[in-house]
């Protein structure tokens, strides 16, 4: 059956990883190919500011689901459970597309883009936009998440890189098409994100076809069960989801705030698909268990995959690629872009951080104890909160504040999750 276990060893580690890691720096890496599309309407990058915010409370939304892909990787391995898990996704679904159509409306558009956020009265409407239109895209992710899981326990990473590579291939060619035709601005810039998502859900539901029919009946993880399991690592994720929020939040308080937020985007616009990616050890994590008593061999595996990930921020930090992204693609001002690159390559270690921490969490997700992984992302969220409130009124410039947040939080992140499992398993 294409879900039976495959032993450890780095090659097959890396075989099963390598794909997963493309997937996600490439699916990630959407974003800011499309603010090229976005900072060259007429509001220049603060058009992007408004319409990241916007998304960003879109993926907090969605957030509150964020367990659900380790869920079906758990649970899913069987018809029933599949089935299970299949109706769990669609009801979750069903709430939090009307939650995130309920956040648009009056007064809660102008209490969280107006006074949270504080942005003028146009930029809050191009964000309350950006999150409303954004419905769409939100459910081709939710219905993405079924054949996603389905491939991941066959071992089908390369299938599921494929649907990524057409995902970011045809967003490309709208980044490229749509300022030539002058379909610039932030509609259009949603409209090149949310068709590429479509064509990618569709195409996974193609590849895992054949992996779903090899799946044999067994026991029945019920719907409740699966909910039970899901809701801390969903809550977890749903802080981590408010991080770039309230990050932004602060910084949008410190001085000169339209040039430290920003820099703040666009150098995340980089650093986030590389996180993303580094925490797709996750899954790996959950596919090869230890198989002896301090096996720590996929550690090692972490921290190497971490490090040469490290590489692609610092790319961006040299003159010659980060002149031309941060300043040609990107608009950003002459004034800020050395700082820009700064930045950026100081996000250049905090890789590591991330492929250690998805060990850890995957780790706790295997041994069916969510609230280790729901302990650190508490952690994560109330370091980096703390950070930022600490750091707000020592008057530092607003790159350092969100910098040394960003830093901070995963450490404790990871610190939190094995602590918990250590002492869930010495209990």
């Amino acid at each position: 059956m294409g879900s039976d276990r495959v032993a450890y060893s780095l090659k097959a580690a890396a075989r099963f990883y390598v794909p997963l890691l493309l997937q996600a720096f490439s699916q990630s890496l959407t974003y800011p190919l499309v603010g090229a599309i976005i900072s060259h309407g007429p509001d220049g990058v603060n058009a992007l500011t408004a319409f990241s915010l916007g998304q960003v409370i879109q993926f907090m939304i969605g957030a509150l689901a964020g367990g659900l892909i380790m869920t079906g990787m758990v649970f899913a391995k069987t018809r029933s459970g599949l089935a299970s898990f299949r109706r769990l996704n669609g009801l979750m679904m069903v709430v939090l597309l009307a939650v995130q159509a309920l956040v648009c409306m009056h007064p809660f558009d102008t209490f969280i883009f107006g006074h949270l956020l504080n942005l003028d009265p146009h930029l809050s409407e191009i964000a309350r936009r950006t999150l409303f239109f954004s419905i769409v895209m939100q459910a081709a992710f939710f219905m993405r998440n079924v054949p996603q899981v389905i491939l991941f326990n066959a071992y089908a990473s390369f299938e599921a890189n494929l649907c990524t590579v057409a995902r970011i291939l045809l967003t490309a060619a709208f980044v490229v098409a749509f300022p030539r035709l002058g379909m610039v601005g932030p509609d259009w810039g949603l409209v090149a994100l949310t068709v590429p998502i479509i064509l990618e859900w569709l195409l996974s539901e193609m590849f895992a076809r054949k992996y779903e029919r090899r799946l044999e009946d067994g026991g029945v993880a019920s719907v409740m069960e699966q909910f039970r399991f899901t809701v801390p690592l969903s809550f977890g994720a749903g802080l981590l989801a408010v991080s770039p929020f309230m990050t932004a939040a602060f910084v949008g308080r410190a001085a000169n705030p339209t040039d430290m937020l920003a820099i703040h985007y666009v150098t995340l616009g980089i650093a986030n698909p590389v996180a993303y990616a580094a925490l797709r050890m996750q899954a790996v994590a959950i596919q090869f268990p230890p198989e002896w008593t301090g096996d720590r061999r996929l550690l090692r595996f972490a921290v190497v995959a971490g490090l040469l990930l490290g590489v692609i921020p610092f790319l961006f930090s040299l003159p010659s690629i980060g002149n031309w992204y941060y300043g040609k693609c990107q608009n950003i001002p002459p004034h800020i872009l050395d700082t820009t690159r700064f930045v950026s390559f100081l996000y250049s270690f905090i890789c590591m951080i991330h492929t250690v921490r998805g060990r850890v969490e995957g780790l706790a997700a295997l041994n069916k104890c969510p609230s280790a992984v729901m302990a650190g992302q508490f952690a994560y969220f109330f370091a980096l909160v703390a950070v930022l409130a600490v750091t707000l009124p020592m008057g530092i410039p607003g790159w350092a504040m969100s910098v040394s947040a960003i830093y901070t939080a995963p450490v404790m992140a990871t610190a939190a999750t094995y602590a918990w499992l250590k002492f869930r398993s010495a209990g």
